[in-house]
């Protein structure tokens, strides 16, 4: 197989040649294996790959030597893999010629294991820190309190966590990125709504979506929880929340309003909120998670986009294709 000591990401894959049938190798993540049957009745696998610079699909067959292979892999496992440049529907299949296992062991001390794992584009160091001044500039004493019981509960987690598994900021650092651009959002929009608690807007923002650290799991690839799949994150934050509020003896009227930001900042009852939002404050955050959401979907697509593309492929999260070019001025 060819020499790996320089990988060939995912996005120097989609900007070779679409013509030439040019082979090459390099070192994939595994994020999915489905089995599927073929209109000739014939097992196959559709297999989801990649690294942090995006993604693509393999199907591999029954009659190919990598059908066991990737039968026996689970999410997360990592492959190094020899492929043929092919594209069906104007979209990227290439054809597997050779795959084998590697272990994280084998590539404790190689750059190709930072390769496969993406980040958040900002620092998370410096997103950290930044976040610790939007707890503190939220006045009201046992608010701040109680959010600052949530995060010593589970700050370590929440630094590094996903805040999706594909749909939005879905990578390492991801949930903090998110929640820090919603808490940016939220200062610079209060003071066009002061109907809107300022206090109690910061602290919906800053707990809304810690549940998210117990919905999903997995280092490499992530994946939904026992819990997250049986209570589901925005229970598990209200839990959270609920918690370290009773703790820092947060009145009740309060306690309950930013419970009710949790329960309803997923926006509509068929994207999974408990309920719909009924107080300003509950408004006021839903929108700006949306917004959010929507604009990290864009910010990656944008990041993730290839040479001489004019449109992204349909993301289902926009619904549409995103156009790629920046305007003529």
């Amino acid at each position: 197989m060819a020499d790996l000591s320089t990988p060939i990401t995912v996005r120097d894959i989609k900007n070779l040649p679409r013509d030439g049938g040019d082979t090459c190798a390099s070192v994939l993540l595994v994020r999915r294996v489905t089995p599927k049957t073929a209109k000739n009745g014939n097992p196959f696998l559709a297999v989801d790959v990649g690294d942090k610079t995006g993604n693509f699909n393999l199907n591999v067959f029954g009659d190919s030597p990598a059908f066991e292979l990737f039968s026996s892999l689970r999410e997360g496992g990592i492959v190094r893999a020899e492929l043929r440049i092919e594209y069906f529907q104007d979209r990227l299949s290439p054809k597997l010629l050779r795959a084998e296992a590697l272990t994280l062991d084998q590539l404790a001390d190689s750059p190709l294991l930072s390769n496969l794992v993406e980040t958040a584009p900002e620092d998370g160091g410096a997103l950290w820190t930044e976040f610790q001044q939007h707890i503190a500039a939220i006045g009201q004493a046992e608010l701040r309190a109680t959010v600052q019981a949530v995060f010593d509960d589970i700050g370590e987690s929440f630094r590094v966590a996903p805040a999706a598994v594909a749909m939005h900021h879905a990578y390492r650092h991801g949930l903090l990125e998110h929640t820090t651009h919603m808490a940016r959002a939220c200062r610079a929009l209060l003071p066009l709504y002061p109907e809107v608690d300022a206090d109690l807007a910061l602290a919906g923002v800053l707990v809304h979506d810690t549940g998210k650290v117990i919905e999903y799991q997995g280092d490499l690839v992530t994946s939904r929880s026992r819990k997250g799949i049986l209570q589901g994150h925005v229970v598990l934050g209200y839990q959270l929340v609920r918690k370290a509020g009773i703790k820092s003896k947060l009145n009740a009227d309060l306690l309950e309003r930013l419970e009710h930001i949790v329960l309803s900042h997923q926006g509509e009852l068929e994207w999974g909120a408990a309920v719909i939002a009924a107080t300003p404050e509950a408004v006021f955050v839903a929108k700006i998670d949306d917004l959010d959401a929507k604009m990290g979907m864009v910010q990656r697509l944008l990041r993730q986009a290839n040479e001489g593309d004019s449109f992204s492929d349909k993301h289902i999260g926009l619904n549409a294709q995103l156009l790629l070019a920046k305007p003529v001025k």
